[in-house]
């Protein structure tokens, strides 16, 4: 079996499909995991140019990562902007949705309130296939038309709503405007967007239990939060690795970077797929009993890329610098001034001796991999922020 980047075909189970992706590159001594960190970041913008260029050509739509053809083992295409292509399969629970939900505190027998999009992007099915697994009945709202859903939810009754917090917030408003009581609607779980603690106690001042889950288009459910509301849970049926923006270096625990998941799906597997998304491994067990690892929770983005007097740089650009130094631990671009008058200073982590000649030499670096020339700050190490920046654009642009 072959394996393209970032994509294994006709994977049969997680297990095997691993040994199979890291056979030829895990040597007696090296785990799973440092074997599956030697293996190249597929980025968002590289499957979108896979798909197009497979598509141009008259090929497979979806560049060459589906196991599956059309017909009854995929009974759903999804689109999301770019546009990429996602199939869905007929397994239970395929995005893995189900967890979440019950620990978002829906149970089976229940009826959802469901107000993902149905239209285009997977979000709306992802939910409904994962309420399904769980033993619930789902209303599907979708989006908009917020009058009708506010009649829906009182008729009907429903146990709880999923969907974005902001249209949660707009359907109880719209409720109260109407002098219509909601009294059912005593849980949600919240995606698509952030879902900060001010909102979290809006809700709960009206009686609703509003949780988190982080799923995307592409590789569907990824972690939850649970009742213990410290960080989120990752779902069992991915490998979540925490890496340097830039690279495909995994960082300590504890230490800020971009999420990259594997995820084995037979239908459509990705490997060390790129979310662009920022968090930490948070220490320690859940409160709740679940033993699986925790992050942080969204914390950002990745993608720092900046424009430095007309030449972008990106944060690769800087992991490149920081690796023929290896008494660097880390490094912070931070760029000042104001546009069209801006400078640049790499801030390194060092506890090595000697600093004029070592900085003199990465200043160097800088020019080399660059085009551009920036000041050089040698720091002890920890000194630089844990925010998973590599990148910081401090200028003025008043």
């Amino acid at each position: 079996m072959a394996a393209l980047p970032g994509q294994v075909a006709h994977a049969k189970n997680s297990s095997a499909a691993l040994k199979e992706i890291l056979k030829d590159v895990e040597p007696a001594g090296v785990t799973s995991r440092q074997a599956l960190a030697s293996l190249p970041v597929t980025r968002k913008h590289e499957l979108l140019e896979r798909q197009q260029a497979t598509r141009s050509a008259g090929g497979d739509v979806f560049g060459g990562f589906s196991a599956l053809g059309f017909g009854a083992h995929m009974p759903r295409i999804f689109s999301s902007p770019g546009p990429i292509y996602e199939p869905e399969g007929v397994s239970p629970d395929y995005w893995r949705m189900a967890r979440a939900m019950f620990a978002a505190g829906f149970r089976p027998g229940e009826l959802i309130h469901n107000c993902f999009s149905y239209h285009f992007v997977p979000a709306g099915s992802m939910m409904e296939t994962g309420a399904h697994a769980l033993g619930c009945t789902v209303f599907a709202g979708g989006t908009g038309q917020t009058e009708q859903q506010v009649q829906a939810m009182a008729q009907l009754q429903p146990a709880g709503y999923i969907g974005t917090p902001s249209f949660l917030k707009i359907i109880v408003d719209k409720a109260a405007d109407m002098g219509v009581a909601l009294p059912s609607v005593k849980k949600a779980m919240f995606g698509g967007e952030a879902f900060p603690p001010s909102l979290r106690d809006w809700f709960a001042e009206r009686g609703i239990a509003g949780y988190q889950c982080y799923a995307t288009a592409d590789l569907g459910s990824i972690a939850y939060e649970t009742q213990a509301r410290e960080g989120l849970v990752l779902d069992e049926r991915v490998i979540v690795e925490i890496v340097r923006p830039g690279t495909g270096d995994p960082v300590s625990d504890g230490e800020v970077g971009e999420v990259v998941v594997t995820t084995l799906n037979p239908v459509y597997p990705l490997i060390r797929f790129g979310t662009g998304d920022l968090s930490a491994v948070l220490a320690g067990p859940c409160p709740t009993g679940r033993t699986n690892t925790r992050i942080k929770g969204w914390l950002g983005r990745a993608d720092q890329t900046t424009k430095i007097r007309g030449m972008f740089v990106h944060p690769g650009q800087i992991a490149d610098i920081v690796r023929r130094f290896p008494e660097v631990a880390r490094a912070r671009l931070v760029v000042t001034g104001e546009m069209a008058n801006d400078a640049m200073t790499l801030k390194v982590e060092t506890a090595c001796g000697g600093p004029d000649a070592l900085a003199a030499k990465i200043g160097e670096a800088i020019r080399d991999v660059t085009k551009l020339r920036g000041q050089v700050e040698l720091v002890l190490p920890g000194s630089l922020p844990n925010d998973g920046k590599v990148i910081e654009d401090a200028r003025s642009y008043k």
